[in-house]
């Protein structure tokens, strides 16, 4: 039984002052690479305390002959195993209905707390449990705020959220961020299966939308829907900033179809919350690195990639030390570091956004292929798509074969070739291109049911 109510678990002033939003940019101005170092290694001793008595840690480290005295800092990190969503998952089963990978029990460090308890979407298998603590999960709010307030939302602001809800944890997250940190009103839509898109275009009308927060694929859908329910975006609904998880999405093109001055990218995972974001510089993915510890790795080898390369990201939440901590846990999805100095004066990195995921590479004749890169490539470089796509991979002849099924707005002779081509010269391996009308995928990316769409289906 938790002892505590979730208010008096936590002292929001205090986390506030710890991890600043709208004083983010003056507290680490001008500071060094070695004091935020230190301010992470003491963080980092503190959620390693709470690890060691979760039993998916005992056993998880303790099976490669690692113990306490073998991590006496940051330096060491690298004599941790990783662990990823099957290990989770694997937990579970083993341990239902919640898993071993918290803290929760009998002298663990979650004891009395209350449990914040939602799930992963879905998209990669079966839904994960998440579970957080007060002050996990209020940090974590707190970075997400952090961010829309480099982007530039306010309190002014009418934010229109088409994150899901139910129990993903997605929706909830992002409305709790907005009214507990930012304060402006939100519309919580969600997606097109919670609230038809028919409905949701005419409440951002009616209520006066002025932002939309959410996946850049379904956002791109609305604008569809919205002229098709004879509503104007720009004109009848005037957005001003769009924030999401836009990817290798073109932001002109998102932009373009809601006459929105600005588009933004952020990212994170279900277990560790927002980990960078862009702000207005918009000079890359500012890594909330006081809070979070980045490693970029080598997806075959697991070992560090030189710098600038693609990596699989894998994260230490420095601040989740009380339910469920989160050390060296491997998203597998893949990005790179920006080089060069922060052009805000901080001494946080920058990272590329999302460029894919490891677990969703195909293989084709020897040459990686990343769904998300594929659609990307087609719709920046023809403009009779809409951006909906699907791949679709399957054994032909004892040989991996994959084919693209890509909505166009227009067909033209000749275009399935001209496609075929731009993959073939860009990417290294043919691919075959189906040409298909729009909304002719959507019963196999699910794009009105789902938040992340689903982009690769093998056979």
């Amino acid at each position: 039984m938790s002892t505590k109510s979730y208010f008096d678990a936590l002292d929001h002033k205090a986390l506030a002052s710890e991890f600043p939003i709208q004083d983010f940019l003056k507290t680490y101005k001008g500071m060094s690479r070695d004091e935020l170092r230190s301010q992470q290694e003491a963080r980092f001793a503190k959620l390693m305390s709470a690890a060691w008595k979760v039993p998916f840690y005992q056993r998880h480290w303790g099976d490669t002959g690692v113990e306490p005295g073998d991590i006496r800092g940051l330096d060491d990190l690298s004599k941790l195993p990783t662990y990823s969503k099957s290990d989770l998952m694997r937990s579970v089963e083993e341990h239902p209905p919640l898993g071993d990978f918290h803290g929760m029990n009998a002298g663990g460090p979650g004891q009395g707390l209350p449990l914040i308890f939602h799930t992963t979407s879905g998209t990669t298998g079966k839904p994960q449990p998440l579970l957080w603590g007060p002050k996990s999960r209020e940090v974590q709010n707190i970075l997400l705020a952090r961010i829309y307030h480099l982007q530039g939302l306010t309190s002014e602001d009418v934010i229109h959220s088409v994150y899901g809800f139910g129990l993903v944890n997605g929706g909830h997250y992002i409305r709790e961020a907005i009214q507990h940190w930012i304060g402006a009103q939100v519309l919580t839509a969600g997606t097109g299966a919670e609230t038809r898109s028919a409905q949701q275009v005419q409440m951002m009308r009616d209520f006066g939308a002025t932002a939309i927060v959410g996946f850049g694929d379904y956002i791109r859908h609305l604008a569809d829907v919205a002229l098709e329910e004879g509503i104007q975006p720009g004109k009848d609904i005037r957005i001003r900033t769009i924030s999401g998880h836009i990817g290798s999405e073109s932001t002109d093109d998102l932009a373009s179809k809601w006459g929105a001055e600005q588009v933004f990218d952020w990212y994170g995972v279900g277990d560790t919350g927002l980990i960078a974001g862009q702000g207005s510089d918009q000079s890359g993915m500012h890594m909330m690195e006081d809070a979070q510890f980045v490693e970029l790795l080598d997806v075959d080898t697991h070992h560090p990639v030189a710098e600038g390369d693609v990596g699989d990201l894998v994260c230490t939440c420095l601040y989740k030390d009380d339910i469920y901590p989160v050390i060296r846990f491997q998203t597998q999805d893949l990005t790179r570091i920006l080089p060069g100095e922060n052009p805000l004066d901080i001494p946080f990195r920058r990272m590329a956004g999302h460029m894919g995921r490891s677990d969703n590479m195909v293989k084709l004749r020897g040459v990686n292929v990343y769904p998300q890169g594929v659609g990307a490539l087609l719709s920046a470089q023809f403009s009779e798509t809409n951006g909906e796509y699907i791949c679709l991979v399957a054994e032909d002849s004892g040989r991996t074969e994959m084919t693209v099924k890509v909505e166009v707005t227009n067909q033209q002779d000749g275009l399935p070739a001209q496609m075929e081509e731009l993959l073939k010269s860009r990417l290294g391996v043919q691919i075959r291109v189906e040409p298909v009308a729009p909304g002719e995928t959507s019963s196999l990316t699910q794009l009105e049911a789902r938040q992340k769409p689903i982009r690769l289906i093998k056979a």
